[in-house]
């Protein structure tokens, strides 16, 4: 038997047509109308920050009894702790800060689904100040956006998913 097309097969069929074949479907078209896959939504992202806030004042506490009276030392050294604190983590193999994984979600870069690095996550922080200066559109920007991103994410090139659809 030959399996030039229109032949039949020693099976007795065309060629992709056995018995249980199922064809190969196209992969689906991404629409525009939305995310391009699951997104963390506002409410969940905003809770990560209140833990990473909390634990985060903890630690300026700490600063602020062990320095005194020291105001403009104490900002400085918080604020480096703090920018260090995301960079590292958001910028880290898991891309989760402490809040973030209690909370199961991570920083993804948004073409590849990959870490997004420690440049790209301090290049994050950054532009958080000028997300908050703006009565705080840039982290409202979100709910409107169709990625689903905050103006430092559109920065950084990065989105915050859900680890049950991307697991770490």
């Amino acid at each position: 038997m030959s399996d030039l097309p229109g032949q039949t097969t020693g099976a007795g069929a065309p060629p992709g047509h056995e018995p249980g074949y199922q064809h190969p479907q196209p992969p689906a078209a991404y629409s525009g109308r939305g995310p391009s896959g699951p997104r963390a939504g506002f409410w969940v992202r905003f809770a990560a920050l209140i833990i990473d806030s909390i634990l985060l004042g903890i630690v300026q506490g700490i600063i602020t009894v062990a320095l005194g009276d020291s105001l403009g030392a104490i900002y400085a050294i918080s604020t480096l702790i703090g920018w260090a604190y995301y960079t590292y983590f958001e910028g880290g193999e898991r891309g989760q800060t402490l809040g973030k994984m209690a909370l199961s979600i991570r920083v993804i870069d948004l073409q590849t689904g990959r870490p997004i690095g420690y440049g790209r996550a301090f290049v994050r922080q950054l532009v958080k100040i000028i997300s908050a200066l703006v009565f705080l559109l840039g982290y409202f920007w979100m709910l409107w956006d169709m990625e689903k991103q905050t103006w430092q994410d559109k920065a950084a090139g990065s989105v915050v998913v859900p680890i049950s659809a991307y697991p770490v």
